[in-house]
Order: C-alpha cells, then structure tokens, then sequence
C-alpha cells in the first residue's frame, strides 16, 4: 500500500506558477543584499520595498537584484519591476497583489517623478535612460492564497525507505496553511535527489501538478513519486591497475547484493586516491543506456553525481563529450516502458598508475637550525603488492640526517600495514654531539575514530658526548604509541587538534645497555571564533625512569626553549647542567603555550603568545621558565611563515630573540 499524505481533491484551473528563488540561487541572492547598495552604482538603480514581511522584501530584491536601470526608460522599467515583484510575491502565496512602483531619476537636469510619465518611448528618452535611477516600490500584499487540498503519495521500494518516509513526514504544509513555494519545490528536490543517491534509477513523478485560483485564494497541490525498483551492489570491475585486484577488491566499503548507496561509490574512490598507488582513480557505477540519459538530463543540481562518479556535470558539453541532453519530461514514456530485468548494478573501476620515483627538494628557514634543505625520493608502488618504499634527506647546520621507510600494506591498506624504518642522524649542537643509527619495526593500525596506533620494536646505536660526558650505547626496547590529527583547512588550519602518546621500556635482561622506561605525551589545538579570531594552545610533558641517567643517550633525554618549545630561549637551551655548567639533559620535561591571533588583512595575521615550560630532573620545579611576545603571521601559497619577537622572564641577559618558521602548527 502507498504512503500517503492526503487531503480533498477538486478539480481546477492552472495559472502560470513562477519559478522561485529558491535553493542554492536563493541563498547567493540573499547573502548579496548587503551589496546592494554597492551594486546599485554600478547598475544605476537602487530598489526601496514597503508593505510586505521580510522575507517577501528579500525576494523582490533578489528578483530585481540583476535588473540594470541603464537599459531601461523609466516607464519600461517601472513595468519590469513591477512585473518582477508580482512574480516575487507570488512565491509566498500573494497570486493577487496591489503594486504601486516610483521610478526616479537621480542624475537628471530635472527631476521627475515616472508616475507621471505616460507618453511613449522616443529617442529622445536616451538621456533618461542612461541616468541613475531609483524605484520605490510600495505594496498592498492581499488575501493570500491558502492550501486547499494536498495529496502527496510515494510508491515503489521508497515506500519502506526511511530517508523518503521522513522527507514527506517533515514537510511543513498542511491543508490551510498560506501557499509557500520553497518547501514544494524542496520536497521535490529532496524525493528526486535521495532517489539518485539511494539507487533508484527508475525513478518517476507519476503525478506533480499545483493548482492555484487566485480569485477563489486556494490552491490543490499534488504529487505522486513512484521510485521504482532499488538497485544494489554488482561486482567491481577494475581496469588499468598494476595492482593486484584483490587488494583493491578488498577496500570496497560494501558487498555485493547491499543496496546502493552514493557515497559508498564516493568513498570507495577516495580511499583508493588515498593509497597513493594511482595517478587518477575513476569510480562510477555502470548504468544502461536509459539511465544514463536520465542522469544526464539531472544536470548539475546533483552535485553528489560529480564526487561519486568522477563526472563534472558543470563542465561544457564539449568537454563532456557529445552525449545528448535530453529533459526528464522528454523521457518519462520511455521509462515507463524500459524497466530492468536485474537490479545488480556493476561498479566501473578504472585507474592509472602513479609515478613510480617521485622526487621532492625543498629549502627553508628556521632560527633553531638557521638554513635547512630536504630531499626526499618516494616510490608510492614497487611491486604488484602494493609495498612502497621512502627516502628523506635532511640537512641543517646542526643536524644531518638519512633515513628510509619500507611499507608492507595489508588487508586494509590505509589502516594496517607493516612497517620497517631505518636511519643514521649526527648531531653536533652546542654541548651535543651525537651520531645515531636506528633501525625499527613497526605494526600499524587506524580506527574509525581516527586514532591510530603503533607497535615498535626499535633497535639504536648511539655515539654521544653530552655536556663533556662520553659514552656508546645499544639500546633494544619495544614502544606502543597512539596519535591522532584532525585538522579543517590543511594549509592554515581553522580547526584541529593533535595529541600523542608513547610508552617505551628498555632492560639489560635482553642485551640492552640502558633499562629504562619513558613516556611522552602532548596535546595541541587550534580553535577559531568568528572569521578572525584563532587561538592556538598546546602542552607537552615527557618522563624518564632509570637509574643509570649517564647510559641514556641525548635522543632519549629532554631539552626545552626554542620556535617550537618556550619561545624567548634558543634551541634546546633549556634543561639541567652539569658542575661545568653545561647542558646534561633532563630526566622530566613539562612545555605550555597559549597564543591569540587575529586577521589585520587578507592573509597576515597578528600574534599574541606566551610559553611556559623547562626540562628538569625531578617534577615540581620552583619556576618554570615563561617567554612572551608578539608575532606575524602570512599564509604564503607554501603554508604559514611565523615571525616572532619574543622576551624571556627568566633570562639573565634579559633579553629579546627572534623566531623564524615555516610551516602548520602540526
């Protein structure tokens, strides 16, 4: 049986309905009214509504809002906008308006009221024509007209399907309320979009009509939506990978036979782009000749279609080729005649290889590091499996470093895989000296709430000199680390949030010669109030427990002070000493900062900041060491470039230093 909304139905006559501004038109027409004032120079016209609501007001401004006066006489243009603003108000229900329009000349020698100007257009009008002008429109609304009967009613699978169920439940018209066109035609909107979304491809209005008699101030509104049968889920059918199919058979977020859904196709594209294995990835499902049709003649008032299907709708035909375009009316007798035999819906799967080296330099800037320059060699894919491979070169004055990752991708590749980290880093800052070569294995999975999380086994030779103190270690110790990064806006963001957590522990039972166990954490946002105001804030602490400190290596001790720690303090100047007086290193470490930024213009930022924080060997310092400042920041097409001129409360030398950087946050 049919669902039904239903009232009395009555025979009658069918006047012209205007089309309202609705939807995505409507919303740009209203968000341009505070520019109408602007606008009107350009035009020639400023427009000036009385007697009617507010939203009825913004609708004959958005009607008018392209109207330019310069192409009018005035007694032509009193009859377009009175034209306009009848077919405005009709949208709310007004079919029988008394409008009264005031068209006046600004510029003119002279001038003069329009009302008064009856006499036919000449040549002569040249001048008044090309003058700015005014229009005052003043409006006795009328009885409105009022829904007599309405009879909406859904068959086919959508019957039993919540999304469409709910779309008529939550429509706010009822038998005697005022005619309003937007929810009509959002109802129809939302019944034909959740149709192509949810896979109904045969879809059809049996019956979409609205009745309207002005003089009696009723009208019928009716409308029958047959959605036909819903299609599901057929086989993948992948072309041009150079990947094993299984694998990517394997990422689909649905089974054959689970009814179709759109984003489950937008996803499934998403996730294979995401793999890094491909140049260009095209998911789409193969409809026949008749729905494809249909599809086409949707246009682009389906924007899921683009990001399902890999197809821009808004292109130029010649760049979408010579299909034709046909209206949905044009095809409605066809489709009552074509229906499918099958329901199963194959999914077109085809892909390009990405480039197998890929190469990247890039050179920078820190006050930490001073000049630095990094290179990196990718290889996304080497074999049919899926495994890649990552070389990162990074050079500084003070640090040098090589390493490399080899990932083995598993069922999911984008959430578990196995991987193999190797590198060899020197180390000469200060009164630190240090060559490290580190080799680790690590088992990696992500969570639908994004966290993800780390197994390692790490094995690391270090030979260091701190703070005049010598020693080689090898360490061997297991860790387990959790992280996660939401950001909106990668380049500078306007939300997000990192935090991280890590637990390693070290023992000589096994051959190491440390034992050990440290733990890290932090935490970092960035919230943003209104379109100028950001705020940026973060803590981090870090522990070590052993009780051998001399055996731990500096890449396992904690240093405070510098672009990224306590600004004020240069790098890593913050920590205990030795009786020299030079740095050991601290067995705790506690860092905070908390910063406000706000738009001056365009994309430059102003900073205010403070940090707090200090490396130690015991928790519960007297004084923590707190630097404050302001700063500049520009969002160059590179990313974020901060400036900071930072003053440090606890320094001897009571003085002030500048920090550089590039880059996000995090």
């Amino acid at each position: 049986m049919d669902n039904h909304h239903r009232g009395r139905y009555q025979p009658g006559s069918r006047p012209r309905i205007p089309a309202p501004i609705t939807g995505t038109r409507r919303h740009a027409c209203l968000a341009a009214l505070p520019l109408l004032g602007a606008a009107s120079l350009a035009w020639g016209i400023d427009v000036s509504v009385d007697g009617v609501e507010d939203r009825v007001e913004a609708n004959i401004q958005a009607y008018l809002e392209n109207l330019d006066g310069a192409e009018y006489t005035a007694p032509r243009l009193k009859n377009e906008v009175k034209s306009r603003a009848g077919e405005a108000m009709r949208v709310y229900g007004y079919y029988r308006p008394d409008i009264s329009v005031t068209v006046t000349i600004e510029d003119a020698e002279d001038a003069e009221d329009a009302e008064d100007a009856e006499s036919e257009e000449t040549d002569a009008d040249e001048g008044a024509q090309t003058a700015d002008k005014s229009v005052a429109i003043s409006v006795e609304p009328g009885e409105r007209v009022h829904i007599e009967t309405l009879d909406i009613s859904l068959a086919g699978d959508a019957r039993q399907d919540e999304p469409f169920i709910q779309a008529i439940e939550d429509f706010p018209l009822e038998e005697g309320d005022p005619l309003r066109h937007p929810p009509w035609d959002s109802l129809r909107g939302k019944l034909s979009g959740s149709a192509l979304e949810r896979g109904y491809f045969d879809w059809r209005f049996d019956r979409k009509r609205m009745e309207v008699r002005p003089y009696q101030q009723s009208a019928r509104l009716y409308l029958a939506f047959d959605s036909g049968q819903r299609y599901r889920f057929g086989d993948a059918v992948i072309s041009g990978s150079h990947i094993q199919p299984s694998r990517l058979q394997a990422m689909r977020p649905f089974d054959n036979g689970e009814p179709y859904l759109a984003r489950s196709v937008a996803e499934y594209n998403q996730r294979l782009a995401e793999t890094g294995w491909f140049r260009s990835v095209m998911v789409r499902p193969r409809l026949d000749s008749v729905q494809q049709l249909i599809q086409s003649s949707s246009g682009s008032r389906n924007g899921w279609w683009q990001s399902a299907t890999g197809q821009n709708t808004d292109a130029p035909q010649e760049s979408r080729g010579k299909a034709p375009q046909l209206e949905r009316e044009a095809l409605q007798s066809t489709m009552r005649l074509y229906r499918q035999n099958h329901t199963r819906l194959p999914i077109d799967v085809a892909v390009k290889p990405a480039e197998r080296h890929q190469f990247e330099t890039g050179v920078g800037f820190a006050t930490d590091v001073g000049p630095r320059m990094r290179f990196s060699w990718d290889q996304p894919w080497i074999n049919r499996y899926g495994h890649s491979l990552d070389h990162d070169l990074y050079v500084s004055a003070p640090e040098q470093r090589f390493s490399g990752t080899y990932t083995v991708p598993l069922e999911d590749p984008l959430r578990d895989s196995y991987r193999l980290q190797y590198g060899i880093k020197n180390l000469d800052d200060g009164d630190t000296h240090s060559l490290e070569g580190t080799v680790e294995l690590a088992r990696r999975w992500k969570f639908d709430n994004d966290w993800v999380q780390s197994v390692y086994v790490r094995t690391t030779y270090e030979d260091f000199t701190q703070g005049g103190e010598s020693d080689k270690v090898f360490i061997y110790y297991p860790g387990i680390q959790w992280t996660r990064t939401r950001t909106r806006q990668q380049r500078f963001p306007v939300w997000g949030d990192r935090q991280q957590l890590s637990l390693e522990y070290s023992d000589t039972a096994w051959g190491s010669d440390a034992s050990f166990f440290r733990l890290t954490g932090d935490t970092q946002w960035i919230r943003t109030l209104g379109e100028k105001n950001r705020f940026v804030g973060g803590i981090s602490v870090g522990a070590i427990s052993t009780d051998d400190f001399d055996t731990i290596p500096p890449s396992l001790r904690f240093f405070a002070g510098g672009d990224n720690s306590v600004r004020g303090y240069s790098y890593e100047s913050l920590a205990p000493r030795n009786d020299d007086g030079k740095l050991r290193g601290g067995q705790q470490m506690l860092t905070a900062t908390a910063e406000y930024q706000r738009n001056v213009t365009g994309n430059w930022w102003g900073a205010a900041f403070v940090d707090t924080g200090d490396a130690f060997d015991s928790w519960g310092p007297d004084e923590l060491n707190t630097g404050a400042g302001l700063g500049v920041r520009w969002v160059s097409p590179v990313g974020p470039i901060r400036l900071d001129v930072a003053h440090p409360f606890d320094d001897d030398d009571d003085d002030w230093r500048l920090h550089f950087s590039i880059g996000p946050e995090f």
